[in-house]
C-alpha cells in the first residue's frame, strides 16, 4: 500500500501583542501609562513655556503687538549692552558667594544638629523657620532692617557710639550687593542643612567608632568618612541651591527692584523689567534664555560629580 504523503503542518503565525495585552503582561508598559498624565503636565507647564520663550527671543514682539521673526538681533542688541553684562556679573557673584557660604553654614549645622544634644528636635525645627516663611515676607522684614532711616543695625549702632549717621545699607552699591546676598544666605541654609542633616543620618555610627579606636581624630572622620559618603547628597543640594540663587526674583525684587544704579540687578528682574514694565517681550526673553546655557553648565557638573562618585565605587554608570 503506497504512503500517502501528509503535508507539514503550518506554523501558526505569531500576532503582535495589542496594547491592552502588553499593558496587562509588561511591567514597562504599565509604568509608561502611568507615567503619561506627569508627562503631559510637564510639557505642558514646563516645555511649551520653555520652547515658547526661545521663540519670543527671536522676535520683536512686544506687549499688545505680535512680534516678526528678526533672528538674532535681540541677541545682538544684549551683547553691547553694559546693563545686561553688569547683571550677567551680579547673577554669578550672588551665585557664587551665596551659594559657596550657604553650603559652609549648613554643612556646619547639620554636624551640630546630628550630635547628641538637649532640645535637638525644637532646634531643628527652629532651623527651618527662615525657609518657611514667604520669601515676599522676608523680603520685606530685610528691607526695613536695611533701611536707611529706620534700621534697627543703624539705631543700634549709633547708641554704642560706633557711627554718627545711619548707614544707607540699600542706596550704596557695595552695601545693597552684601545686603542681598546676606538675605539670601538666611533663607537659603536650612534647606542645605536639613538635607545634609537627612544623609548624615545614613552613616553608619559603627564607622565612627571604628575610626576612633584606629586614633583618627575629628577632621580626619571628617575627611575621610563623613564627607566621602555625603558627596552624591552634596551634590544634588549644590546643585538645587545653585539654580534657586541663579534664578532668584523676588528676594531681589522686593528689596531694591535692581538698584541702586543697577548694582543689584540680576538677569532675572533685568528680564522681568525689559519684558514687563517696559514691554519689550522679545528682549526679555532673550535675556531668559541666555540664563539657560549657565544653568544647564551647573546641571552638567553635578551630574559628572555623581558619575565620578560612581566609579569611585566600582558602579556602573549607566
Amino acid at each position: 500500500m503506497a504512503d500517502i504523503a501528509v503535508a507539514p503542518r503550518a506554523k501558526p503565525q505569531l500576532r503582535e501583542a495589542t496594547a491592552w495585552e502588553q499593558l496587562r503582561h509588561n511591567r514597562n508598559w504599565l509604568g509608561f501609562w502611568f507615567m503619561l498624565p506627569a508627562m503631559g503636565f510637564l510639557i505642558f507647564f514646563l516645555a511649551y513655556p520653555l520652547g515658547l520663550g526661545i521663540w519670543l527671543s527671536f522676535t520683536d514682539t512686544r506687549i499688545g503687538r505680535v512680534g516678526h521673526f528678526i533672528a538674532t538681533e535681540n541677541y545682538e542688541w544684549l551683547w553691547d549692552d553694559s546693563i545686561f553684562w553688569l547683571s550677567v556679573f551680579n547673577t554669578l557673584l550672588y551665585t557664587f558667594v551665596a551659594s559657596a557660604l550657604k553650603f559652609a553654614i549648613g554643612l556646619y549645622l547639620a554636624l551640630l544638629l546630628n550630635e547628641n544634644m538637649p532640645f535637638k528636635a525644637m532646634l531643628r525645627a527652629m532651623v527651618l523657620i527662615p525657609f518657611i516663611v514667604p520669601t515676599v515676607l522676608s523680603a520685606l522684614a530685610f528691607w526695613w532692617i536695611f533701611d536707611s532711616q529706620f534700621s534697627i543695625i543703624s539705631w543700634s549702632l549709633k547708641h554704642l557710639g560706633l557711627i554718627s549717621q545711619n548707614i544707607n545699607f540699600l542706596g550704596d552699591t557695595t552695601w545693597a550687593r552684601i545686603c542681598v546676598i546676606f538675605a539670601n544666605i538666611w533663607r537659603g541654609v536650612p534647606f542645605v542643612a536639613i538635607t545634609l542633616l537627612a544623609g548624615l543620618q545614613t552613616v553608619s555610627p559603627s564607622l565612627y567608632e571604628a575610626a576612633t579606636l584606629d586614633g583618627a581624630s575629628s577632621w580626619q572622620r571628617f575627611r575621610y568618612i563623613t564627607y566621602p559618603l555625603l558627596t552624591p547628597i552634596i551634590a544634588v543640594v549644590m546643585t538645587f541651591s545653585v539654580l534657586f540663587t541663579f534664578t532668584d526674583f523676588q528676594l531681589i525684587w522686593a528689596m531694591t527692584r535692581g538698584g541702586p544704579v543697577n548694582a543689584t540687578h540680576l538677569m532675572a528682574t533685568l528680564s522681568y523689567q525689559r519684558a514687563i514694565i517696559a514691554g519689550q517681550l522679545g528682549e526679555g526673553a532673550a535675556i531668559s534664555s541666555a540664563m539657560i546655557p549657565f544653568l544647564l553648565a551647573a546641571i552638567m557638573i553635578s551630574w559628572f560629580g555623581l558619575q565620578r562618585r560612581k566609579w569611585q565605587q566600582g558602579e556602573s554608570n549607566d
